[in-house]
């Protein structure tokens, strides 16, 4: 059966459905962070290593970005999207069934590859848009991104204590079959004029874009530096409120993850100043909270209290950073929102990888002060580059 063609003008009621596929879609990728320690369990891998689940999952989603995501401006995205999440349902049925760990490797590459129709969802959002609510659009489906990582820390905690890690990609796979025939009857028709590109050409464009523009350059690095950070903090917190004195269960470690939903916050409120060309004020503002959200999130040892608000402050930070990111980079080439979106978020994905990483190893070589002292580092590190680009003119052009 051949689905109608589509012409409804892009309401917000189609924003918050792309809000809510986007959620589901990125969940997929974060629901293995609380379950790391059950997942080295069940395959047997130490805590020193066990970060590699989330690094494989992360590098596959960066190689989406390049290979697929720019399919967007070659191809309609209403088939791309449809059929980026019917094979995920796939993967996730693969993951959740995994009998060793090179199956389990092997299906989390792929949901990791597919996850990023997120991003196609993104760029097909901000294209749907008028320009002067283009910033806001963008905030509410990232805030769809923000609270799907976090309700994924809370759902795969619930389920892994009622019925064991295998049954959150199973439910996952449920939700996205769901999704996928809802988007297939009232996806909105793409009409943007297509590029004349052959594929390959079109790859090489996203290699361009990276020396062509310097506001790319620029926003990108600093969003590997602050996804740097934001990852360290949920790889690694599940591993000290595992563990004596705290001795948490898997669905109180995910209810903590609710108190980053603060983030959404930053989200859709970073849309509208950046609408006002307020862009480079709130990425001040948002990488200091990045930097003082370190010193409650140091005190875990005191109260739980001060872990909620360190993870309020990191959250909110680093997603006002991340939407004033998207719409400043929006603005420069409307007809490569595909392409300027993999580029970005490439990124993104290497940023999450290396910090999935970086935690793991320094807690098991440090402990969460360790954890901690590391991620502060890393904040800093972004406010100086954020100040040291401040007076270049390209950091300026959704300001002009």
């Amino acid at each position: 059966m051949q689905p109608q063609t589509v012409h409804r003008p892009f309401t917000r009621s189609i924003a918050f459905l792309f809000a809510i596929t986007c959620g589901l879609a990125v969940a997929n990728i974060y629901y293995a962070q609380p379950l790391l320690d059950s997942l080295a369990v069940a395959f047997g891998i130490t805590h020193s290593l066990i970060g590699i689940v989330i690094t494989v999952t992360q590098l596959c989603y960066a190689v989406g970005l390049f290979l697929l995501v720019p399919l967007g401006d070659l191809i309609p995205r209403r088939p791309l999207i449809i059929g980026h999440m019917a094979l995920s349902v796939i993967a996730l049925v693969v993951v959740g069934l995994s009998p060793t760990v090179y199956i389990l490797f092997g299906g989390l590459a792929v949901v990791g590859l597919l996850a990023v129709v997120t991003q196609t969802l993104v760029a097909y959002a901000s294209s749907l848009a008028k320009p002067i609510e283009r910033g806001q659009i963008v905030g509410i489906v990232t805030s769809g991104i923000v609270i799907g990582i976090l309700f994924a820390r809370s759902l795969a905690g619930w389920l892994t204590d009622l019925a064991g890690w295998r049954s959150v990609y199973l439910v996952s796979a449920f939700l996205m079959s769901g999704m996928t025939i809802i988007l297939f009857n009232i996806l909105p028709t793409d009409r943007q004029v297509k590029s004349s590109l052959s594929y390959p050409q079109l790859l090489f464009s996203v290699l361009q874009l990276y020396k062509q523009q310097r506001l790319l350059q620029i926003r990108g690095v600093l969003a590997m530096l602050i996804f740097i950070v934001f990852s360290m903090l949920w790889t690694s917190m599940v591993l000290p409120l595992s563990e004596p004195p705290f001795s948490l269960t898997h669905t109180a470690i995910g209810a903590l993850g609710l108190a980053g939903i603060a983030g959404t916050l930053g989200a859709v409120r970073a849309g509208k100043l950046a609408d006002q060309g307020k862009a480079q004020w709130t990425t001040g503002i948002a990488l200091v909270l990045l930097l003082l959200s370190w010193i409650p999130l140091s005190w875990i040892g005191h109260s739980l209290y001060w872990l909620i608000l360190g993870i309020v402050l990191l959250d909110l930070a680093v997603q006002a950073v991340h939407v004033t990111n998207q719409s400043m980079l929006f603005t420069i080439m409307p007809e490569a929102r595909g392409r300027l979106t993999a580029s970005y978020m490439i990124f993104y994905s290497i940023g999450s990888a290396i910090g999935s990483m970086a935690s793991t190893m320094m807690y098991s070589y440090a402990g969460w002060s360790g954890v901690c002292y590391l991620g502060g580092g890393v904040s800093i590190i972004a406010l100086l580059f954020w100040l040291v680009t401040l007076k270049n003119p390209a950091n300026h052009k959704s300001l002009t």
